[in-house]
C-alpha cells in the first residue's frame, strides 16, 4: 500500500511541476476538490475529448453530437428523481469530525481485502509460470478463497444496505470495525443522506429568482432534446445522441485528486433502440467501449468489468468498465440499459409526448436507452498515471518518462538546435513553421541536449527533432524516439510522414 501511495504523490508532484494540472485558487491557499487544468493538462484533455469525440460520434453514421445548456429547467430534476433520490450516505467522525461517504468507507475496505487475494495469485503465477492455472488456483486455495469470498460477501451487504436500510450500513461498518483513515479513531455517527445538486439563482432581484440546479449529469439535456434532434436530424431508431460537458456535484468528500472532483466533466452518449432491443445494444455498447479503452495501450490487465446486481431504479442492465488506479481498481466507464425510464419521466412532468413512430413497425412507442458514460478527468488520471513511469538506464541513471500514447500527447515534437548559435535556431524554427500547421510543436534551445531530451521525455513529447551542423550541408536532422531512445537521421522532408503515422488518429482507432 505505501509504495501505491508514494506512486500516486509522484503523480499529483509531476502534474504540477510540468504544467498538467494546478490546484484551483492556490494563491488564496485552494478550494478544496477543484483543479485547473495547466498549459499541458488542457491540451492532454482535449486530445483525449477528441479521441472520443471522432470515435463515438464521426465514426458512427448514426450517432450525432449535442451541447446542452449548464442551467435547464429545475423540473427536469425532478422528473430525473434528482431532487428527491439523488443522495450520498454521509457519516461523521465524532473524534476527528471528518466527513466521509459510508459506502466508500466500506468499498475501500473491502478492496484492501480483494488486494490480499490478487497478491496471492500473483505470486502463485510467478512461482507457477506457464503452468499456472489461474481459474484452479483461485478455487482450491483455502486463502484466496477465504478472501475473495469475504470481500463478495462485504460488497453484497453494503448493496444491501444502500438500497434497505442505511443503519445496515453503519452496523457493518461497525462490524468491520473500519477507522477513519487519518486518525484511526472508530467513533461514528449514524449514516445519513446527503443531496449532492448545487443550487443556484436565475433572475435579477432576490424576491422573483427562480430556483436552480448546476446540473448533476449531462444525460438529462440530451432527453429533453430527444425529439428535436430526432427530427431535425430525421434520425432512425436506433440512434445516439452525444455529449462532452461540465457536471456538477456537491461531493461529501471529494478526494483522490481529480478522480472525484465538485466541478468535472463527461462524455456520455445515449442510444435509443426499440423497446425489447435494448439487451442486444448494451451488450453491444459493453464490448465497444472496452475496446476503445484498449486501443490505447494502456494494458489490458488494468481493466476489468464489474457487472452492477443491485440496479439503479431506472436499469434493467448496469456494467462498469473499472481500471486500476493507484488506489486500487475504481470505475471509469458506466454503461447502463437505462429502459424508457427518463423518456417517460419528463413525458409525464412536462405534459409532452416525447414518442418515436417507427415506419417500419407502424407505430408509436418510447424508446429505450442504453448509456454509455466516461469520466473526462478520471480517464486524463487513468493515463496519465498509468503513463509516468522511472526508467533504470543500462548505464544505471534513471529517467522520468511519461509514456502518453503519442496520439494523446500535449507536444508531439519538440525541436532543439544543438547549440544557440551558426544558424541552427533558425532551421530549427523554421522546421517548427512547417510542423505546426499538423501538430502541436515546441521550440526549446536552454541546457545541454540531453537535459532538453529528459526535460521533454518528462513532458511526455514522443519525438525530440535535433537541429545539428550536419543539418546545414544535408538538410538532415536526427529524431529521437521518446519510449525507445533510438535516435535516426532522416531528412527534413519526411519529418511530417514520420509523425504523422506515429501519432494519427486513425491509426490508434484502427486498433479497435
Amino acid at each position: 500500500m505505501a509504495k501505491q501511495e508514494d506512486i500516486f504523490k509522484n503523480v499529483v508532484s509531476h502534474a504540477k511541476e510540468y504544467g498538467f494540472i494546478f490546484p484551483s485558487s492556490e494563491v488564496y491557499d485552494g478550494l478544496s476538490a477543484v483543479y485547473d487544468y495547466a498549459q499541458n493538462g488542457v491540451e492532454l484533455k482535449k486530445n483525449i475529448r477528441e479521441y472520443w469525440w471522432k470515435s463515438m460520434v464521426q465514426m458512427n453514421d448514426n450517432i450525432v453530437g449535442l451541447d446542452a445548456a449548464i442551467l435547464m429547467h429545475p423540473t427536469t430534476w425532478k422528473a430525473s428523481g434528482h431532487v428527491d433520490a439523488f443522495n450520498d450516505p454521509l457519516i461523521d467522525n465524532k473524534d476527528s469530525k471528518k466527513r466521509y461517504r459510508a459506502d466508500v468507507l466500506v468499498e475501500d475496505f473491502a478492496e484492501k481485502i480483494n488486494q490480499k487475494a490478487q497478491k496471492e495469485i500473483e505470486k502463485a503465477r510467478a512461482r507457477f509460470g506457464d503452468a499456472f492455472n489461474e481459474e484452479e488456483f483461485v478455487t482450491t486455495n483455502a486463502r484466496v478463497v477465504e478472501y475473495l469470498s469475504k470481500y463478495k460477501e462485504i460488497l453484497s451487504r453494503l448493496a444491501k444496505g444502500m438500497t434497505d436500510d442505511l443503519q445496515d450500513v453503519k452496523a457493518l461498518i461497525d462490524e468491520l470495525e473500519i477507522a477513519d483513515p487519518e486518525t484511526g479513531s472508530k467513533n461514528w455517527t449514524d449514516v445519513k443522506q446527503f443531496n449532492l445538486m448545487f443550487g443556484t439563482k436565475l433572475g435579477a432581484s432576490a424576491d422573483s429568482a427562480m430556483d436552480l440546479y448546476l446540473r448533476p449529469e449531462t444525460a438529462q439535456g440530451i432527453f429533453v432534446n430527444f425529439l428535436n434532434v430526432q427530427k431535425s436530424g430525421r434520425m432512425k431508431v436506433p440512434f445516439g445522441i452525444a455529449q462532452t460537458g461540465k457536471a456538477f456535484r456537491n461531493e461529501i468528500v471529494a478526494r483522490q485528486f481529480i478522480f472525484r472532483m465538485r466541478e468535472f466533466e463527461q462524455m456520455e452518449m445515449q442510444f435509443f433502440v426499440r423497446p425489447g432491443e435494448e439487451m442486444q445494444w448494451y451488450h453491444h455498447w459493453k464490448e465497444a467501449r472496452l475496446k476503445w479503452h484498449l486501443s490505447l495501450g494502456l494494458g489490458k490487465e488494468n481493466y476489468r468489468f464489474h457487472d452492477h446486481e443491485k440496479l439503479a431504479h431506472y436499469a434493467n442492465a448496469a456494467a462498469d468498465i473499472e481500471f486500476n488506479f493507484p488506489f486500487g481498481f475504481k470505475e471509469l466507464e458506466g454503461i447502463h440499459s437505462r429502459t424508457d425510464f427518463d423518456l417517460k419521466a419528463h413525458e409525464q412532468y412536462s405534459g409532452r409526448k416525447l414518442q418515436y413512430f417507427d415506419p417500419e413497425l407502424n407505430e408509436n412507442y418510447v424508446p429505450y436507452v442504453v448509456e454509455t458514460s466516461v469520466g473526462l478527468d478520471r480517464m486524463f488520471l487513468a493515463v496519465f498515471a498509468t503513463s509516468l513511469q522511472e526508467e533504470v538506464l543500462e548505464d544505471g541513471s534513471t529517467r522520468t518518462v511519461l509514456k502518453l500514447p503519442a496520439v494523446l500527447a500535449p507536444t508531439k515534437a519538440a525541436v532543439l538546435p544543438l547549440v544557440k548559435k551558426d544558424g541552427l535556431p533558425d532551421i530549427a524554427k523554421k522546421i517548427i513553421e512547417d510542423l505546426k500547421w499538423d501538430f502541436n510543436v515546441a521550440y526549446d534551445e536552454k541546457d545541454a541536449v540531453g537535459r532538453r531530451y529528459r526535460r521533454q521525455d518528462a513532458l511526455g513529447t514522443p519525438f525530440c527533432i535535433t537541429v545539428d551542423h550536419q543539418t546545414i550541408e544535408d538538410e538532415t536532422v536526427t529524431i529521437r524516439h521518446r519510449d525507445t531512445m533510438k535516435q535516426d537521421r532522416v531528412k527534413i522532408s519526411e519529418l511530417k510522414d514520420i509523425i504523422e503515422n506515429e501519432v494519427s488518429m486513425k491509426n490508434w482507432l484502427m486498433k479497435m
